[in-house]
């Protein structure tokens, strides 16, 4: 763990401010859920809590099948980073940070789909072989958490019929749908 050398006290409600910088550093906004842990040590950690990582292993689970039924490469993602993928190398992918481009369509709440001579952009911070095709926010309950993308290679000069792009669309739209069903459940 590391030291930052900043000291807060708590208040007389049991309240303690996470110093801005450190909020900054880990991507913690207002009102995220923060899961609290305690080790033997007497050390008090707090963790980002993911409700998407919940669903990890089943969005995994989903996200192959789109892959081997439709040959979709999709990414789903929580508000933060990739949970999983399938049609691409997981390790490439696989808890990475998004893209501002990315948080921007989660943040929009709406479908994104990519036109012919619309600019793509990488699904992660990290610039990537691939750029977002289609992206669709999950949404739980009225909160924004997460996304499902479905991406393509870059360079591909991949033409999309209208009936291709159409159910593209609609796969990651029911995908979406579906997810943010489960969070609720």
């Amino acid at each position: 763990m590391k030291a930052t050398g900043i000291v807060r006290r708590i208040d007389d409600l049991g309240r303690v401010v996470i110093p801005k910088e450190i909020r900054r550093t880990m991507r913690i906004r207002e009102g995220d859920p923060l899961e609290i842990y305690t080790d033997r040590e007497g050390e008090v950690i707090f963790k980002k809590y993911s409700p998407m990582g919940e669903l990890s292993s089943f969005a995994a689970q989903y996200a192959e099948t789109l892959y081997k039924t439709c040959n979709l490469s999709v990414l789903i993602c929580d508000r933060d980073a990739v949970i999983a993928a399938a049609g691409v190398s997981k390790k490439e992918y696989q808890e990475k940070t998004l893209s501002s481009e990315l948080e921007r369509v989660m943040e929009g709440r709406g479908m994104y789909a990519w036109r012919e001579g619309n600019e793509q952009f990488s699904p992660t911070a990290d610039k990537t072989a691939h750029y977002v095709s289609c992206a669709m926010p999950i949404v739980s309950e009225g909160d924004v958490v997460g996304c499902v993308a479905s991406i393509a290679e870059v360079g591909s000069e991949r033409t999309r019929e209208t009936n291709t792009a159409e159910m593209e669309s609609k796969l990651i739209l029911t995908a979406a749908g579906f997810l943010g069903k489960q969070m609720e459940s």
